[in-house]
């Protein structure tokens, strides 16, 4: 089998007679497998020689191709599948059968080499251009091909994608497979499918539509093509018109692409296929098979996918090779590999089951018990070695202490693990940034000179715990005479020695400050951070690293207060914990007005990346107190918006139609002269309120009653402080965007024009590529929102050890070092890897405890679970249950209602 021409894949199977008997399907998933594609639900195989296509010679080629174009490409939620739609829309180009403009035709070349050679080079684009065609008559287009691709300087390869896709998916012929026809007068015509009905063309001129919900009937009789619609008092068609095709085959073909096209886009779920009539069958038994268009994008959001880099160039795009689609050439018997449907030979049916790619190649794509595998699986969180037996637990608790004291000590023992390991982060990032000319001098010896003598220090102090810990639990003799079981007098010791660097302390947030200044200021330094951020050891964003050694501090306090609340005045511990105790807790009281402000920054920082649209968010005085997602009631009724509340003015945005993701600005409302009321009877919508500025004003509608009462909270008090202070102007947003539009206006701004190529080249903001995973993204897509508080209290709730996870429909539990920190759980096979193999972020889920009826008959389980998603976590001891517990909740249940205001300094 071969894949793109430049590259080949072969599948064995233990018996050659089944591969000769199996199905088209099986061939497919095949594929989709090897691909790693999730969203393989929008391709499909085709005979590549339509004219042998019902004669299946003993060798067939099949093309991999698109089956089914979505109107708008930002659904496709996965890079690899933008990138083979890009591969499609090459092709289409190549061949002619995607026809536009030459303007069109040569900003549509111009992201393919783009995205194939980078920024532009006269010399080199000029050679490409001529060493390689990408359209008919090129020759002609090539000046203003070069004049395009100019234009796009700093796009990646993914950007460029994205950009192909958003200019292809405005012309007319876009995802247009012509079927040649006549009309009951004999004229020459073509009958194509969309995803809004039926249309007709005219040479390459769409003259007609007939659109899903004015088609009551398809159907065919021989040659004859028929669409009866519904009546229509003011259309002068005729309730059913005919169209003749070239044969009874032809009109089948036709009539099948439309029942899966009508069906993929415009159902809920896969139709149930009909009862088999007993004695005599009526019409066509055939049926669409496979995902819908909703619940595609409902699984990929739903599940927790470990994404997977592709190599683009392994997938086709060497030695010009781009212009042909995704080829398979296969040598089979005629036994019947395909399926019955003459052009498409499988649909992408049930591909669930070929997650990433992880999921071992089987003939008929089933695990041995028949279950699918998790999203959240990888393989070496598969490894059976890693699966621990109740035996083996048991024996382990007899033979460690009990003493809730050892277990808070070991609570320190794996956070100071983790915290080690983040600190290693950073003075990776020295390393990576310290040899580049572009690193300005003061960022150099800031980062250099507060972080290697901290990661010094706690390297020291790791090992004392570990000593300390091994005595504890009596791998030695010292547990006989008792003088080791305490922890006290180690942090006692440890945090003395921890004062000759408050210095470096104190001004850990000028490495922050430092850092932006430096980004600002060099273009190639801020390309090295954001390469170095999307590296798998920075799993956070690098400015929360930076911040760690002030977050460390409140993590000591919090241990040492658990430990002198638990030992009674009398042990042999208290005393030296209460010391550290004290010591800790003047250094946190020192610190603690500049952790909030550099915390508020940070947060800035972070939501700058998010959002588009926005010139000055970080200025002093501006103070993030909440964002999360509300309807917005417009002309086109109500819309989703991600909405950003500070201490003088209200954001609401939507998601960017950019590769990035980010969030697009549509408007801003100043709080200062702002009254909020509630007006669900005014509007008859549930949970809505209305926000009424000096210059507009805004319905809004909260998913919750609850949710409605924290933003109503939050709004009120940030009007009052906007009205009591002098704090930054509003003025946040570019100058081509206006705050003053009606709900009318807005719905207009917010639509798109089919024909705006000219936006297409501007749309996608210069915005460097980030996770899909933020906490921006996750409220997003979750329906839910978080404050700053909430931000606040997740800092000092991070913990990190061994957990036992079991799935819904699993029988065993696996163990596995577990991380948690900026509201998700990071998951790693031990606590020497430098990276996670899969994370679970935590908004939107619940935590309770099993029922009896789910029948976990073990001690100190813990259960997440959202929507249909199920996870059983497992705890040593009933202290480790409870600080998970706690601090899970704090994660999904919002905090906001269990602080005062004045507790929390940010306001």
């Amino acid at each position: 089998m071969h894949l793109w021409q430049s590259t080949s894949a072969s599948y064995h199977t233990a018996c050659s007679t089944r591969w000769y008997l199996a199905s088209g399907k099986v061939l497919f998933d095949l594929v989709c497998t090897h691909l790693n594609l999730v969203e393989g639900d929008y391709f499909g195989l085709e005979y590549e020689d339509h004219n042998k296509m019902t004669v299946r010679p003993k060798h067939t080629v099949l093309r991999f191709v698109v089956k089914f174009f979505p109107p708008d490409h930002a659904q496709l939620l996965e890079e690899l599948t933008r990138y083979l739609f890009a591969l499609q829309i090459k092709h289409d180009l190549a061949c002619g059968r995607l026809t536009c403009n030459d303007s069109s035709a040569a900003l549509l070349v111009s992201h393919v080499i783009q995205s194939e050679i980078g920024d532009f080079e006269e010399s080199q684009s000029r050679q490409h251009l001529l060493n390689n065609s990408y359209i008919p008559e090129q020759m002609a287009l090539m000046d203003k091909i070069m004049e395009f691709h100019s234009k796009n300087v700093g796009q990646t390869p993914a950007e460029s994608d994205y950009q192909l896709l958003e200019v292809a998916r405005r012309l007319e012929m876009y995802g247009v497979r012509l079927h040649p026809a006549k009309d009951r007068e004999g004229s020459k015509l073509s009958l194509s499918v969309s995803h809004t009905g039926v249309l007709v063309f005219q040479g390459h001129t769409k003259i007609n539509a007939f659109n899903w919900s004015k088609v009551r009937k398809l159907s065919f009789k021989r040659k004859r093509f028929l669409i009866k619609l519904r009546p229509d008092l003011n259309s002068s068609y005729q309730d059913t018109l005919e169209f003749l095709m070239g044969s009874r085959d032809c009109c089948k073909v036709f009539w099948k692409i439309c029942v899966e096209y009508h069906a993929f886009f415009r159902l809920f779920e896969e139709p149930k296929p009909k009862p088999k009539p007993v004695l005599f069958t009526r019409g066509s038994s055939f049926r669409f098979s496979g995902r819908t268009q909703k619940q595609v994008i409902d699984y990929v959001k739903d599940s927790e996918f470990k994404k997977i880099a592709f190599d683009r160039y392994r997938l086709g795009c060497l030695s010009g090779s781009f212009l042909s689609p995704p080829l398979i050439c296969l040598s089979v018997p005629s036994t019947g590999l395909a399926s019955d449907s003459p052009h498409l030979s499988a649909s992408s049916g049930n591909s669930q089951g070929m997650v990433n790619g992880q999921k071992p190649v089987q003939l008929f794509g089933h695990s041995p018990d028949g279950r699918q595998p998790s999203p959240l699986t990888s393989p070496l969180l598969n490894d059976a070695g890693s699966v621990r037996t109740d035996d083996e637990d048991e024996v382990r608790r007899k033979r460690f202490p009990t003493d809730r004291a050892y277990f808070i000590a070991k609570e320190l023992l794996t956070t100071e693990r983790t915290y080690l390991k983040d600190l290693e982060v950073v003075t990776s990032f020295q390393d990576a940034v310290g040899k580049d000319e572009a690193t300005p001098e003061p960022l150099k010896s800031t980062i250099f000179s507060h972080f290697d003598p901290l990661y010094k220090f706690h390297s020291g102090f790791l090992r004392e715990v570990e000593q300390r810990l091994a005595l504890w639990e009596g791998r030695s003799n010292a547990h006989i005479k008792g003088d080791y079981q305490r922890i006290g007098d180690v942090m006692l010791k440890n945090l003395q020695g921890l004062k000759p660097l408050m210095a470096h302390l104190q001004k850990h947030s000028e490495a922050l400050v430092e850092l932006e200044k430096a980004c600002r200021a060099s273009r190639r330094l801020e390309v090295l951070v954001r390469d170095f951020e999307l590296q798998k050891v920075c799993y956070i964003p690098l400015n929360v690293f930076i911040l760690r050694p002030l977050h460390r501090l409140t993590h000591y306090k919090q241990i040492l207060e658990r430990l002198c609340k638990h030992y009674p005045a009398t042990h042999v511990d208290f005393r030296d914990s209460r010391a550290a105790l004290a010591d800790v807790s003047e250094v946190v009281a020192q610190l603690q007005a500049g952790m909030i402000k550099m915390e508020n920054v940070q947060k800035l920082l972070e939501l700058k990346k998010d959002l588009i649209g926005v010139d000055n968010l970080v200025t002093p005085g501006r103070e993030f107190i909440r964002l999360g997602c509300l309807s917005k009631l417009s002309g086109k009724g109500l819309q989703q918006r991600m909405f950003f509340l500070f201490n003088d003015v209200l954001l609401y945005t939507s998601r960017g139609m950019t590769a990035t993701n980010q969030f697009k600005v549509h408007g801003q409302l100043p709080l200062h002269g702002m009254t909020i009321r509630e007006s669900e009877d005014e509007w008859g919508v549930p949970h809505a309120f209305t926000l009424v500025g000096q210059h507009q004003s805004v319905v809004v509608a909260a998913s919750s009653l609850s949710e409605m009462e924290k933003w109503m909270e939050d709004i009120k008090m940030a009007i009052d402080l906007a009205g009591s202070s002098n704090g930054p102007t509003s003025d946040l947003l570019a100058s081509s965007l206006t705050d003053n539009k009606s709900p009318t206006e807005d719905s207009c701004q917010e639509a798109e024009s089919e024909d705006d190529l000219a936006a297409s080249r501007t749309s996608l903001e210069r915005q460097a590529p980030h996770r899909g995973n933020t906490t921006v993204h996750v409220c997003w897509h979750r329906n839910t929102t978080v404050s700053m508080v909430d931000f606040s209290v997740a800092v000092e709730n991070q913990l990190s050890g061994n957990l036992l996870r079991k799935f819904k429909n699993s029988n065993g539990w696996q163990k596995l070092w577990v991380v948690f920190t900026n509201f998700s759980l990071f998951f790693y096979k031990t606590h020497q890897d430098d990276y996670p193999l899969a994370s679970l972020p935590l908004l939107g889920y619940s935590v309770t405890i099993p029922t009896e009826s789910e029948n976990i008959h073990k001690d100190y389980v813990f259960k997440l679970h959202f929507k249909s998603h199920v996870y059983y976590f497992r705890s040593e001891s009933e202290y480790t249950f409870e600080r998970w517990m706690e601090v899970i909740r704090s994660a999904t249940v919002s905090a906001s209602h269990r602080r005062s205001r004045k507790e929390s300094h940010l306001y």
